[in-house]
């Protein structure tokens, strides 16, 4: 037995909709996806500035069928507001970061897992606030109060799109270089010291990012630390 389904609601959550028919009450110019190419609506979407040739709206429109299966409501100022997630390449944007580039797929998950050329300047930022959140926290990690965050915000931009997977999977590998570094440092003054337990005074004195860095190789997609002994390189999952 056949069955038709409105998917109205579903389309109220996707756009913030409250009640469909409030919105044509109130002017709010709702139209059946099925409408959505005739000649009427396309020329409301171009009215409302909305270039439909543009990859920004096949995207939204691409999604919204697929997830509607092509029936269901939309206002153009949905439409509009959902392009502002999308580059001009109908890449998505990542709202935390404010680029496109780091959302994962089938075609780029590959291209993640590598060791790429960083701006020192951002290495230096994360050096520093990880040693600072190293000695506030004793060595503890607290993902309630790091700031780490606005590292990465800040070196996103700087970075190509196509590249913007492998940077941050590249800046985490040192980040985690530094912490170990940091710890081993606080070891060798005090074997018995655990995370959570003060770190004696001084115990970092003398570390530089410089320094921690020499002694790290690429290792596939990873940054592991050079055998002092031997030469060849150990894996510290950093």
């Amino acid at each position: 037995m056949s069955m038709n389904m409105d998917y109205s609601y579903l389309f109220e959550q996707m756009f913030g909709v409250s009640n469909i028919a409030k919105n044509v009450a109130s002017g709010g110019n709702m139209v059946k996806m099925s409408d959505l190419s005739s000649p009427s609506v396309q020329s409301q979407l171009k009215a409302a500035g909305i270039d439909t040739n543009s990859k920004q709206y096949q995207t939204v429109v691409k999604s919204m069928m697929t997830a509607s299966r092509g029936g269901g409501y939309f206002t153009i100022q949905a439409i509009k507001n959902r392009m502002q997630y999308y580059d001009a390449d109908g890449d998505h944007i990542n709202q935390a970061f404010g680029v496109s580039g780091l959302t994962v797929t089938d075609k780029n998950i590959a291209s993640k897992h590598r060791i790429i050329s960083i701006p020192d300047s951002i290495k230096d930022d994360m050096f520093e606030l990880t040693k600072k959140e190293f000695l506030q926290e004793n060595g503890a990690a607290n993902g309630e109060t790091t700031r780490r965050s606005d590292i990465y915000r800040k070196m996103y931009p700087q970075i190509t799109k196509n590249d913007r997977l492998a940077a941050g999977n590249t800046l985490s590998q040192y980040e985690r270089a530094y912490a170990q570094a940091f710890a081993d440092a606080v070891k060798a003054v005090d074997p018995t010291w655990e995370p959570g337990k003060a770190v004696p005074s001084g115990a970092l004195d003398g570390i530089t990012r410089e320094s921690i860095e020499s002694s790290l190789v690429k290792s596939g997609g990873r940054l592991v630390k050079r055998s002092s002994v031997s030469g060849s390189s150990l894996d510290i999952q950093v």
